[in-house]
Formats: structure tokens, C-alpha cells, sequence
């Protein structure tokens, strides 16, 4: 906790106690702490995990995507891949997919297989 927080904190406390002392007999709203919960970083990201999770699952269910495709190397890259590129960026369409993608991958693997014969 800062410094400033702390004399926060303190400044709250003493007018609460004055209020108390004055005769008031009820704190004020205000300087009392919230009775909800704040969100903590670990509960957003368990949320942010959970809706990704959702939104693939719906996807792998859609188009009967085996469920250890999830497995596979590549899906943690692909996840980072989508998240790096950021909102705005439009998804590969299936002709792509099929096309000049399918092309750039049979090129990389005959690559490979050349380098280990």
C-alpha cells in the first residue's frame, strides 16, 4: 500500500470516528468500505480464460472439431498468433485457408522433408 492510500485511509478512519462522537451514531456511506467484493486481477483473467473458452468451444462444437485438436502444438501458437494481431483484425477466410495458406505450408513441410533426406 502506498503512502498515500495510507493517509487516505487515515483521514477516513478520524471522520468516521468524529462522526460517531459528534452523535451522528451512523457512519456516512461514503467513508465506509464497500461491502462488494472488488474484482481482482485473478477473478478477470479466470473470466477472461472462461469467455475465450467459450467462444472456441462453440467453435470446435460447430464444426465437430475433435476435442484433442486442443492438443495439438499448434493451438497454443495459434491462441498467442490472435492475441498479438489484436482487435480490428479480420479472420482468415475459408478460401484463404484452402488457397494461398494451404500453398505456404505444403511449400514449409517440403522444405522440411528435403532437409531430412
Amino acid at each position: 500500500m502506498c503512502q498515500q492510500e495510507s493517509n487516505v485511509e487515515e483521514i477516513v478512519l478520524s471522520l468516521s470516528r468524529s462522526a460517531n462522537i459528534a452523535g451522528h451514531g451512523r457512519i456516512d456511506p461514503f467513508l465506509s468500505k464497500p461491502k462488494s467484493q472488488q474484482m481482482t486481477l485473478k477473478g478477470m483473467v479466470k473470466g477472461t480464460r472462461n469467455m475465450l473458452g467459450r467462444y472456441v468451444g462453440k467453435w470446435f462444437y460447430d464444426k465437430g472439431i475433435p476435442f484433442d485438436a486442443a492438443n495439438s502444438p499448434h493451438f497454443p501458437s495459434m491462441v498467442s498468433a490472435i492475441q498479438k494481431a489484436g482487435p480490428g483484425v479480420k479472420p482468415t477466410m475459408a478460401y484463404e485457408l484452402s488457397g494461398s495458406i494451404l500453398d505456404e505450408e505444403v511449400e514449409e513441410v517440403t522444405k522440411w522433408i528435403e532437409e531430412y533426406k
